[in-house]
């Protein structure tokens, strides 16, 4: 189970790739909804009313299975696949890759397409502002106040984060862990007896 994985903090500066006189404008956004896919793509349209293609790919979430990619008119497998090709080459995630096309007149056929669209989308990532995104899980602590030195020490030493407290006759503190340590960190708990967790 993957704990993390990179995203963008911010969209990329559009980029423009020249071949063969067609010209290859790249953007990559942050990204985390693909019903909200038109708001990104529309704009576009509307700033290149010549362009013939606005081809994309994302990719969300930790995992590999939820992704899509278009080729808007282009040859098949020729624009959408590339693009997303260069996203997994760089491990990321929570991403929206468009490359949008002017035709200038020459046709580069579809391995010219392919290599023409893979490097516009390489060159957009190439500038993105990289980050890691942890992937979380809760795990709720039950204690009295006699133990509470001993776990906000164990908190502290673990860099985990509380996302809630209740302090009343007995306390209670839900934190954030990595995924994958869930299980392992309510084990741990559970030794410290009379400290309870559960996840």
């Amino acid at each position: 189970m993957k704990d993390s994985y990179k995203t963008i903090l911010s969209p990329t500066e559009e980029i423009l790739f020249k071949e063969r006189s067609s010209k290859f404008y790249a953007t990559a956004f942050p990204f985390t909804d693909e019903s909200q896919l038109a708001d990104y793509i529309q704009p576009l349209r509307n700033k290149y009313q010549k362009a013939n293609h606005h081809c994309y790919a994302w990719k969300l979430g930790p995992g590999d299975d939820n992704y899509r990619s278009n080729d808007d008119g282009e040859p098949s497998h020729s624009a959408g696949d590339p693009i997303l090709s260069q996203i997994n080459a760089y491990e990321m995630s929570d991403v929206l890759v468009v490359v949008t096309r002017i035709f200038g007149g020459t046709k580069l056929g579809v391995g010219g397409l392919i290599q023409a669209y893979r490097e516009a989308a390489k060159q957009a990532l190439d500038q993105a502002d990289v980050v890691m995104r942890v992937i979380t899980g809760t795990v709720h602590i039950f204690f009295e106040y006699p133990q509470m030195s001993q776990v906000m020490r164990f908190i502290d030493e673990n860099n985990y984060t509380i996302k809630e407290q209740r302090l009343t006759i007995n306390c209670e503190i839900d934190i954030s862990v990595p995924l994958s340590k869930v299980e392992e960190i309510v084990v741990e708990l559970n030794k410290m007896y009379p400290i309870t967790a559960k996840s």
